[in-house]
């Protein structure tokens, strides 16, 4: 695998976590954090952060789609391949810090944990999707799954699936977190968000 940070002061941060656990609270927050420090900084996000990212998000969280988690899985994996070649590459080249709300991560919980797609078939998507390119910090913001589905309010079709569902999410993430410490950063997102923000910017002063 390949370590995104290839220059001095450029750096891949992913945020993951069940629904509801603030990632776009943070991404924002970290974004602003980071440029404040007069560090250049790409935000994007999965799925998503291009033209063909974005039509492929309308399929894969419509609510009245109806997809076999096989068939989501290589749909996640078209429009990271898509990201990473077209955003997140040619900013890290630059020496950019680029944040992404979601990676690749997300489909070993969801399709994977969750879903019951092979984990060894899915480690095959995501290595082709990606090139090989890992993120040099992935955050886990975990919080319980009823107070996750409280916050998030059902609006998409991974949010409005049951709780037993979510369970699986989150156990994934987590058994994703404790077989690699050094990548990740669990953080309890039932703090306030300024906490939050806080310990991930420590963790990323560190890496720096």
């Amino acid at each position: 695998m390949i370590r995104a940070a290839c220059g001095l002061h450029g750096l891949f941060i992913t945020l993951e976590g069940g629904e509801g656990a603030g990632k776009s609270v943070q991404l924002e927050a970290l974004a602003a954090e980071l440029s404040g420090q007069g560090r250049e900084v790409v935000t994007t996000r999965e799925p998503g952060g291009t033209p063909l990212g974005e039509r492929l998000r309308e399929i894969l969280l419509g609510l009245d789609s109806d997809l076999d988690p096989l068939a989501e899985a290589m749909l996640f994996a078209a429009a990271r391949a898509e990201l990473v070649t077209a955003v997140i590459k040619p900013a890290l080249d630059l020496g950019d810090f680029v944040i992404c709300d979601r990676y690749s991560d997300s489909t070993v919980a969801y399709q994977g944990y969750a879903s019951g797609v092979d984990l060894m078939s899915i480690g095959q998507l995501n290595q082709i999707a990606t090139g090989g390119l890992i993120s040099d910090l992935t955050v886990l913001l975990d919080l319980p799954v009823e107070e996750g589905l409280r916050r998030s309010g059902g609006a998409d079709r991974f949010e409005s699936e049951d709780a037993a569902f979510h369970e699986r999410v989150r156990a994934g993430y987590l058994a994703l977190a404790e077989y690699d410490t050094e990548r990740w950063l669990v953080v309890d997102a039932t703090q306030p968000p300024e906490t939050v923000t806080a310990t991930i910017l420590e963790r990323v002063e560190a890496l720096l």
